[in-house]
């Protein structure tokens, strides 16, 4: 699943990398959202064997979207928001 930006194309672009695959974000995205809607389709794989994960609450709450950045730690993928040049890996 791919998420198509149909508002803030006007916003100033930039770009992150994602296991060291460039993404395509816009400034103000959040990782999730960036990370969605560039086509990666999902954040994690799920540990339990049912398949890849995209987030679940979309808020912080759920602990679903944790991601390393830049190797200095985990954040949220959905309130962490994307920077220019940020180096992003899947846990």
């Amino acid at each position: 699943m791919t998420l198509i930006r149909l508002l803030d194309q006007d916003r100033p672009a930039l770009t992150f990398t994602v296991d060291g695959a460039p993404v395509a974000a816009k400034r103000g995205d959040t990782l999730l959202t960036a990370i969605l809607a560039g086509g990666l389709g999902h954040l994690r794989t799920s540990e339990f064997g049912d398949g890849p994960r995209a987030g679940f609450c979309l808020m912080g709450a759920c602990q679903d979207c944790w991601m390393r950045v830049d190797g200095l730690g985990t954040r949220r993928a959905c309130t962490t928001l994307a920077e220019d040049g940020m180096a992003v890996t899947r846990r």
